[in-house]
């Protein structure tokens, strides 16, 4: 008999099983440049707070603009379907477990109106911000029109996953390659954990790459379909894509690892591994101000026949500049993002997130537990 092909597994890690190596020569935190572009617009900061109704409103995504990052508001939830979203939000937070998922599938079953995607956008620009929105490729053709003429910067297409060849019963479904061409701003596309599907993006002409499928804390597509990779393979996997297609074509696509962060140091290792930004959700739910009453939930959660999420209990832990900028008492890494991503880049001797990119990243599945006897520890009184 011939030898069976047996099909072959390969490891991936996520953010707990690998640790970052200190570089030879260190530089001060403060002499790190962190900025990072899509299209011609420039952050300070490489950080992007998601398009959940949770996260971001208008108020939302003008405070995160003013801080120096991006926050991208979803114009298919209850922003867009009500004009007293905050009332609809409040009952979301306020209602049973046993009873939200279904509250939300009624709550998101309204029509979404033009007339408030209009009046949402310029909320945000008359706000002195920089305004991103997401909508889902179904709705991309329908919508993009009202959302250019609306004043948006930046437009990000996005699903659970996507790709730059979807096969379909529709007689034109939506085309990267001609959305691109036909709108005047930067398209930012996800999610994607490939090298194959992220590099085909790529060619597309869009401005930035979504990296994640499932990894986020309200988001349960990875047991309810039972996809994904994890974060730090899917980030140097589609790092190596931007990379290569930039030597192809002398274009650089930003590539921007969406979920999965608790804590400083995860950020540190997604951008280590390769990623020029990365996207927050549950992090920016917990922050003074933020529209989801210290509640949070993925926005799979309202599909009519098949949620993929969960709304969470984050609770208020502190004001956005204290999550991005600090100070904080905290000693578990959930606060001052920018403050550890500086401090490890100048350990790492990194001066630009490009440098950083060229940090060596170790497998350490003990790296959390290592000597942390006491802190793990259950106290006995």
């Amino acid at each position: 008999m011939a030898e069976p092909n047996y099909r072959e597994l390969r490891h991936t890690y996520g953010f707990d099983e690998v640790a970052i190596v200190p570089g030879d020569v260190t530089i001060n935190p403060d002499q790190t440049d962190i900025s990072f572009s899509i299209g011609k617009n420039t952050f300070q900061i490489p950080i992007i707070a998601s398009a959940m109704d949770g996260v971001t409103d208008p108020a939302f995504a003008i405070h995160m603009s003013k801080a120096g990052g991006l926050a991208v508001l979803n114009l298919e939830g209850v922003q867009t379907r009500y004009d007293d979203a905050a009332a609809i939000l409040k009952q979301i937070a306020d209602a049973p477990q046993n009873e939200v998922t279904a509250l939300m599938q009624k709550a998101y079953a309204e029509p979404i109106r033009e007339d408030l995607i209009t009046k949402r956008i310029r909320e945000i620009k008359d706000g002195g911000a920089v305004c991103a929105v997401s909508v889902a490729p179904m709705n991309t053709k329908r919508f993009a029109e009202i959302i250019v003429d609306a004043g948006a910067d930046i437009l990000v297409v996005a699903a659970t996953v996507t790709s730059a060849k979807h096969l379909s019963k529709s007689a034109h479904g939506l085309v990267f390659e001609e959305l691109v061409k036909q709108l005047p701003i930067p398209i930012v596309v996800g999610n994607c954990v490939s090298y194959s599907a992220c590099i085909s993006l790529m060619r597309t002409g869009v401005a930035g790459v979504l990296i994640g499928v499932g990894p986020g804390a309200a988001c349960t597509s990875r047991e309810v379909l039972g996809i994904g990779v994890p974060q730090i393979t899917a980030t140097m996997d589609c790092a190596l894509a931007r990379d290569d297609y930039f030597k192809e074509s002398g274009r650089y696509v930003p590539i921007i690892t969406d979920g999965g962060f608790r804590k400083g140091g995860d950020v540190c290792k997604a951008i280590a591994a390769g990623a020029d930004a990365v996207m927050l959700g549950s992090v920016f739910a917990q922050a003074e101000g933020s529209p989801g009453y210290g509640y949070h939930w993925g926005m799979a959660n309202p599909h009519a026949a098949l949620p993929r999420g969960t709304r969470i209990k984050v609770g208020i832990t502190g004001t956005l500049e204290q999550i991005l900028f600090g100070p904080t008492s905290l000693t578990h890494g959930t606060q001052n993002f920018v403050g550890a991503l500086q401090n490890c880049m100048g350990v790492c001797g990194a001066a630009t997130i490009a440098d950083f990119h060229k940090t060596e990243i170790v497998v350490a599945p003990s790296i959390i537990t290592e000597g942390k006897f006491y802190q793990m520890s259950k106290p006995t009184c």
